[in-house]
């Protein structure tokens, strides 16, 4: 990232900050990701002028931080995008911040922040808004939550684009799956826009987002978390609609994650692709088979792993693709041995694993979320013996990150601001939805009520949640309603469970090796609704109904 900037660069840590406060002088934090264009660019243009660099060095302690490598500090330092720059005081608060900044904007800006520092010093810093204010308002859970969002999603519906909102347009596969129960035609139409326009045609996966309305600007990099997400988004269509012009692109996908961002080497999925300096994407076909390919991060994180093998093994179990099966199976097998400790998710598989006093992997909500998720998604459709570790997973989140009625994003200590709590509500939503998946597959009523508290201690603002966060409708609707159970006493992999698999809503929960049934037999459960027991795939069918009605 940085070979062409004449910086020299700190590496984020105590150090950085003890050399600023010594010296009396603010840090510079860069907020960069290796898949990011803009952050190359500014590198070239901006951190290689000379006397800027010699401005930085002289006056700043400069910090790099790679943020798909330290979540919470992007977390706390984001300015809204990437590159971000943020200028801090030697306490970790900020002063100001901006995001790319060309070679006459950054001489501007550091003149501006070393004439604030002298004349205010740390008087000028402030602690951003979300970790001052540290408790959501909480409140009832309702239906209304549920209706506010559809209402929310109707509002923001661009008729003439597909998707929601004007620009920039971002694919939102939890909003989709939202809407593809709720207002299947305004549902479909978005995922064709996103499938039409976003999905690479000729290697497969979808780019990040498109800066326009229409749909246009490209921003041509992809990642593994949103790749595996739209994996299961596009699947889920599939088993509503039946139609291969959705099976096609999650099938693209699918052959884009085991070939482009497959990593033999640790067996698992990498972490993204960036556009490539001469945006090899926007070739022609001729033109781009004889270019290089665009540049691969090798590095494999545990949280954007589990959306992959939670969007293969979501697409396998409704298809039957032996290739999504065994790659997420090899992925799981490294989910579980090699970045598992005794339920805590460490975040990426190399020795740069944060580790608290004593020496143990440190949990990240983020992390534990999408890993319960792909282990319930596991026991569901693969091996249920997946739920050992599903469990496991669970408590260690309730142990070290649950604070009253939430949960932290991690450990309330860190440098700078990462000792300040952060209770983020898409995380605490993710893993409150796959508490509803564990308490059914396990019959652990508890998981449910931890489900409940959370989605509570964020409803007195739920009136307020954009679409981003239709999942926490999703997961409101989920509990309150109870979600179709399908128990198949048949093991995973048989005719009864693959059909069970491929009925009903994508909200369902099947529960294979189902031992309070008769062998070979499969029943429907909602709530206190219970169906009579089904022998075949046809007789399953009807008995779901029986409980849907």
């Amino acid at each position: 990232m940085d070979d062409t900037t004449r910086v020299e660069w700190r590496e984020w840590g105590q150090d950085a900050f003890d050399e600023a406060a010594e010296a009396d002088v603010p840090v510079l934090l860069s907020l960069t990701a290796t898949w990011c264009d803009h952050c190359h660019e500014m590198d070239d243009e901006t951190y290689a002028e000379p006397r800027i660099a010699a401005n930085v060095n002289d006056s700043f302690v400069p910090v790099r931080v790679d943020v798909d490598r330290y979540p919470r500090v992007r977390d706390r330092y984001n300015m809204g995008g990437f590159p971000s720059t943020v200028f801090l005081a030697p306490d970790g608060k900020v002063l100001t911040g901006a995001g790319y900044l060309g070679p006459d904007g950054m001489r501007q800006v550091l003149d501006s922040v070393r004439t604030m520092w002298d004349t205010k010093g740390s008087g000028a810093a402030r602690v951003p808004r979300p970790l001052r204010d540290d408790n959501p308002p909480a409140g009832e859970l309702t239906a209304d939550i549920e209706s506010a969002m559809l209402g929310q999603l109707s509002e923001n519906y661009d008729e003439t684009a597909g998707g929601w909102g004007e620009s920039p347009k971002f694919p939102l596969p939890d909003t989709l799956e939202f809407a593809l129960k709720r207002d299947r035609e305004m549902a479909l139409r978005s995922y064709d826009a996103v499938g039409a326009n976003l999905l690479d045609e000729y290697d497969g996966g979808f780019y990040r987002f498109a800066t326009d309305r229409d749909w246009s600007g490209l921003q041509r990099e992809k990642l593994l978390d949103s790749n595996g997400a739209l994996v299961r988004a596009f699947a889920n269509a599939y088993l509503h609609t039946g139609k291969d012009e959705y099976r096609d692109p999650a099938d693209r996908t699918v052959e884009f994650l085991t070939t482009t961002l497959w990593n033999a080497d640790a067996d698992a999925f990498a972490n993204s692709q960036a556009p490539g300096k001469d945006d090899a994407h926007s070739l022609d076909a001729t033109e781009r088979a004889a270019a290089d390919e665009p540049p691969v991060d090798r590095g494999v994180f545990a949280g954007s792993n589990s959306l992959a093998i939670e969007g293969l093994l979501t697409y396998y179990a409704y298809t039957d693709d032996d290739r999504a099966r065994r790659y997420a199976e090899r992925a799981l097998a490294t989910l579980r041995e090699d970045l598992l400790e005794e339920g805590v998710v460490a975040h990426v598989r190399d020795d740069a694993v944060e580790r608290d006093a004593d020496g143990d992997a440190v949990p990240l909500l983020a992390n534990q979320a999408r890993a319960l998720a792909a282990l319930t998604t596991a026991a569901s459709t693969l091996e249920t013996d997946a739920l050992a570790d599903a469990t496991a997973v669970a408590e260690a989140t309730i142990d070290r990150l649950h604070d009253e009625d939430s949960f932290l994003d991690g450990p309330a200590e860190g440098v700078g601001l990462c000792e300040r709590p952060l209770r983020p509500l898409d995380s605490n939503v993710a893993f409150a939805d796959a508490l509803i998946d564990l308490a059914v597959l396990t019959g652990e009523d508890r998981y449910c009520e931890f489900a409940r508290e959370t989605l509570e201690a964020f409803a007195g603002a739920s009136d307020r949640f954009t679409v981003q966060v239709a999942r926490y409708a999703t997961a409101v609707s989920r509990l309150l309603e109870e979600p179709l159970v399908i128990r198949v006493a048949a093991d995973p992999g048989s005719d009864l469970h693959r059909a069970a698999l491929r009925m009903a809503d994508h909200e369902k929960v099947v529960i294979p090796d189902a031992d309070d049934l008769k062998a070979g037999t499969a029943r429907a459960e909602r709530g206190d609704r219970v169906s009579e027991s089904a022998e075949t795939p046809d007789e399953l069918g009807e008995r779901i109904q029986s409980v849907l009605d």
